[in-house]
């Protein structure tokens, strides 16, 4: 089981918040881990990649970025779509291999690859025949 967890509070996560002057939103995240690394699948509609800033510091992983409106000339009758600034903040274990770590966007999804430090990477225990 990884050592990764979400740092913010429970909370609608795609709902758009209107409590500033500019919306902001936080965007949906799935977490996937395997033998080699943890990865990051971000839901970020409409980011592009020169809006993103992603940061590992003191073993969090935080993800700051900002959409757009898409729609700046046609009035919204119903809208559902996230626009303005967003973060996610996660906490990651000690077990990252933090110089390695790569990021990229393509079709609206963020990736983000943690690989793990070779140290806590299962390996295998060959058994030698005692006769």
């Amino acid at each position: 089981m990884s050592q990764m967890t979400k740092q913010e509070p429970d909370r609608d996560v795609g709902a758009v918040e209107r409590t500033r002057d500019n919306p902001a939103y936080t965007p949906r995240f799935d977490i996937l881990e395997n033998e080699d690394e943890l990865v990051l699948y971000g839901d970020l509609p409409g980011v592009d990649p020169k809006d993103l800033d992603i940061r590992f510091e003191n073993r969090e992983l935080t993800v700051f970025g900002k959409v757009a409106p898409r729609l700046s000339q046609c009035r919204g009758l119903y809208t559902e779509y996230g626009v303005g600034d967003f973060h996610r903040t996660f906490a990651v274990g000690e077990m990252i291999d933090s110089d390695k770590i790569s990021a990229e966007l393509a079709n609206g999804v963020l990736t983000v690859h943690l690989p793990k430090a070779e140290a806590v990477k299962p390996r295998r225990i060959n058994v030698k025949s005692g006769s």
